[in-house]
């Protein structure tokens, strides 16, 4: 079938994401789907949900159930989980090898869209493939419906806040007028890092409560031509047109700061919360489009809350609460930077990443007899040993 329009014009290609952490099972579905399909590839899920985050002209994934760092289940549950439409409605289709019926049937229940074995031939391979992209094509449409309802209604009447698909089609017109203009974006997501527990001791009335409260702080702080909406339990979104990622981090920051100062009281009870705010920014992460910073700021976020909250993340900057006084980095600090070009920084910080790494590199090489220099590692490791004793 041709993709000709007779127009001159030519249709697209799906863009597929293939995530599996064999070399062979990614060549091989390549070959057979790259003259109909473009596609992406990933090892495993924790980078192929990093990929999902910032390539939003990602329309199907293919992935493994058996991964290291971060399986199929878990990149399942992330995807269906996800506050961003684009993500958490795009169909995924399973890869199956010897896992049995029980693990099929755990996957459709996290929201599997379908399955394909290792062997599937080639002509039913492209058929499961565009099959899923059609019903992409299908969400895709609901949502743009959904958007155009949302534009002639900005404001939620619960919350007085803008919809969720107001914010990002304004967010869009903000982004073509930075274009035009040669400004700049930034996009701010907020969370509450102990929602879950205090949803779980005060239930949803009370947790419904914090959030209009908090909803006034923070709407109190934003500019007239912020966009400021809910997008989720615990989560809001801020989309705040022409300031730096330096201004938006100070931003951000003193908005945690007000958060962590302010107490709620309730039946006697002194209720307080922290935040984890991920940010973006259009020129420092040359980001094309809203959803795409969307996704950023969301993993920043997650970031910030899963190193223990009350912090600020965003391209460039160590969230404020840790300090660089000790000399020592994180391993997922040293990877997220490493991923976004700033390898400089992690240079004068190998020494102790080597330490830390040491033990694991240790088991590599006996595990899988690998040629490893582990001696040369090893007088590294020592050298940083001393440094971090003398401070």
């Amino acid at each position: 079938m041709s993709d000709d329009l007779g127009t001159g014009d030519v249709l697209p290609k799906v863009k597929v994401l293939i995530v599996d952490d064999s070399r062979m099972v990614r060549a091989s579905i390549i070959k057979r789907i790259r003259d109909r399909f473009e596609f992406r590839e990933e090892a495993d899920g924790e980078a192929g949900w990093q990929t999902l985050l910032v390539d939003d002209s990602i329309q199907v994934v293919l992935s493994d159930l058996t991964m290291p760092r971060l399986d199929g289940y878990g990149l399942l549950e992330r995807i269906r989980s996800s506050r961003l439409h684009r993500i958490a409605d795009i169909p995924v289709v399973m890869i199956s090898g010897d896992e049995d019926d029980t693990a099929r049937e755990r996957a459709r229940e996290l929201g599997a869209t379908d399955f394909i074995t290792k062997g599937i031939g080639t002509v039913e391979l492209i058929a499961r493939i565009e099959s899923a992209s059609r019903l992409n094509a299908t969400t895709r449409q609901l949502a743009d419906s959904r958007q155009a309802l949302a534009a002639a209604s900005p404001i939620d009447p619960d919350s007085g806040m803008a919809t969720p698909q107001y914010m990002e089609i304004h967010g869009e017109q903000l982004m073509s007028a930075a274009v035009r203009y040669d400004g700049q974006v930034s996009v701010l997501i907020v969370g509450i890092d102990n929602f879950g527990e205090i949803v779980r001791n005060f239930g949803r009335h009370v947790t419904d409560l914090i959030m209009r409260k908090l909803a006034k702080v923070l709407a109190t702080k934003v500019r007239k031509e912020d966009t400021f909406s809910q997008i989720g339990e615990g989560q809001f979104a801020i989309i705040t047109p022409d300031i730096s990622l330096a201004s938006a981090e100070q931003f951000a920051n003193r908005m945690r700061s007000v958060i962590a100062a302010t107490a709620m009281q309730y039946r006697g009870q002194t209720l307080r919360i922290s935040l984890n705010i991920g940010v973006a920014n259009s020129i420092a992460d040359q980001a094309d489009s809203v959803s795409q910073m969307l996704g950023l700021a969301v993993s920043r976020a997650d970031l910030a809350h899963r190193e223990g909250g009350n912090a600020v993340r965003c391209t460039g900057g160590e969230p404020q609460k840790f300090a660089w006084t000790a000399g020592i980095v994180s391993i997922e600090r040293a990877l997220l930077l490493i991923k976004s070009g700033a390898e400089a920084d992690i240079v004068p910080q190998l020494p102790a990443l080597i330490y830390r790494l040491l033990p694991l590199l240790e088991l590599i090489g006996v595990k899988y007899d690998c040629n490893m220099p582990l001696e040369s590692l090893r007088q590294l490791a020592r050298e940083a040993d001393t440094s971090l004793v003398e401070k």
